[in-house]
């Protein structure tokens, strides 16, 4: 039987709907799609009630952005029974884990595709449209240590949100964190040639890109040739940009030659997301993770004394198999030494398939929340006291946008990625400008510009 029984479903106008969770590379990966989609003539929708093609993008890092991909295919349920003609697809790292599972879980659901398929996309719909409900989730053919996977005529295609632009120089990863699903949903690690990413990188700033992204798994561990990530940094870092950022590199990975960079470079941003995972070194063996909280320490305090204002954000979990109360709180005592002007902090949750599947789940669900709410209140402490320690000093801004809920406001971005606030006429998206510090509210910084004689 054919899924769309009457062309009276068909809108006149195609508009797709992508629902994204997840990462950076997630959301890269749906710009990606969208350029592509439109190239085929769908427009973007603001709603699922407004599409004729859903695309949930998914992340299965943890298990709760797992739970949230199928409570979102459970409130389209109703939406494809009022339209049947919408399609609806699953794409990213559950899509990649689950693949024809989806299809048998959620009848709805016409099309699965993971990461490494989504050029594929025209294709895969022709087949949704010709009444078949699509798997592909297969590897891209050789998966050679370096490809340029993405194809050539998608290089000058590349999406500038704004002022910002991402560009996806490697994926993949080779470091079996033994909590982690990314290897298996990712692949191995993948780089691209270095002049293959500074053409995108040169496309994008002739749209209107002034701060660049550099996205992957394991940014630091991207080598293409003899190419280092120190040698890509270096390079796009003397594009005419105003600011470069990356995300994110591995502990291990990181050395003082790119701290040197860093400080030498005024393009690359004073920011760096640096995770820790946790604070102790049996449980760091246990991950996986090939460092120790000494290494990880003496790194920071290196990147510190050459960029003393350096912001730096981490991951942390808590809750891991077998991790004790006198564990976790050596991770809250690199947290008072650290200072991280960010933490993503998750309790832990078993990834099929991964090695610390096999240890059991061992830490009680109510020890893990009381961890967790006491590793927040540290981290809203901590940023509290760097926020109030920002007034009355000036930073230079990038504006990227309209303040999301005052109407005459503009947005922006310190150097250190801390978003401000600033009441002025006249600015424009792109505007890199001096601003001093007034006030805080929330997690806002509020500046007023500074006029310059």
């Amino acid at each position: 039987m054919r899924l769309f029984p009457s062309n009276r479903y068909y809108s006149l106008v195609m508009k797709a709907h992508i629902q994204t969770y997840g990462c950076q590379m997630n959301e890269h990966d749906s710009f990606r799609i969208m350029e592509i989609l439109s190239t085929l003539g769908y427009e973007p929708a603001k709603s699922p009630q407004d599409a004729s093609l859903v695309i949930v993008n998914t992340c299965s890092v943890r298990h709760n952005p797992e739970n949230k991909v199928y409570s979102y295919l459970g409130m389209l349920r109703p939406i494809k029974e009022r339209n049947p003609g919408l399609i609806v697809a699953v794409a990213g790292c559950v899509a990649q884990q689950e693949g024809e599972n989806l299809l048998k879980k959620s009848p709805l659901v016409n099309l699965v595709f993971g990461p490494d398929n989504y050029f594929r996309l025209p294709e895969m719909l022709d087949e949704v449209r010709a009444g078949k409900r699509v798997v592909m989730t297969g590897w891209a053919p050789g998966r050679e240590r370096v490809q340029n996977f993405i194809p050539e005529p998608w290089l000058e295609r590349g999406h500038v949100d704004g002022c910002k632009a991402y560009i996806a120089i490697s994926k993949g990863c080779n470091n079996f964190c033994s909590f982690c699903i990314v290897p298996h949903v990712r692949g191995r690690e993948v780089s691209r040639e270095p002049e293959n990413i500074l053409r995108e990188a040169r496309g994008l700033i002739a749209k209107g890109a002034r701060e660049i992204w550099l996205l992957g798994q394991n940014v630091n561990s991207y080598k293409a040739g003899d190419a280092t990530f120190h040698d890509l940094l270096d390079a796009v870092s003397r594009l005419p940009l105003a600011r470069v950022r990356f995300t994110s590199p591995h502990p291990k990975a990181w050395s003082n030659d790119l701290a040197d960079l860093m400080a030498g470079r005024a393009t690359i941003c004073n920011q760096l997301h640096l995770p820790l995972q946790a604070g102790a070194d049996r449980i760091l063996k246990l991950m996986n993770r090939r460092h120790t909280i000494r290494e990880y320490l003496d790194k920071v305090a290196y990147l510190k004394s050459r960029i003393p204002d350096v912001e730096i954000s981490t991951d942390l979990i808590v809750g891991f198999p077998t991790e004790t109360d006198d564990e976790f709180q050596q991770t809250l005592d690199v947290m008072r030494q650290v200072r991280f002007s960010q933490v993503f902090s998750f309790k832990y949750s078993p990834r099929p398939g991964t090695k610390a599947c096999e240890l059991g789940d061992d830490v009680p669900r109510a020890v893990k929340e009381d961890r967790l709410a006491r590793l927040i209140a540290l981290q809203d402490q901590i940023n509290a006291e760097q926020m109030a320690a920002c007034i009355g000093r000036v930073y230079e801004v990038l504006v990227d946008g309209t303040h999301p809920r005052t109407p005459g406001v503009s947005s922006a971005r310190t150097d250190g990625y801390r978003p401000v606030s600033i009441a002025a006429d006249g600015l424009e998206i792109g505007d890199l400008i001096p601003v001093r510090i007034t006030g805080v509210k929330g997690h806002w910084l509020i500046g007023d510009a500074v006029r310059q004689a």
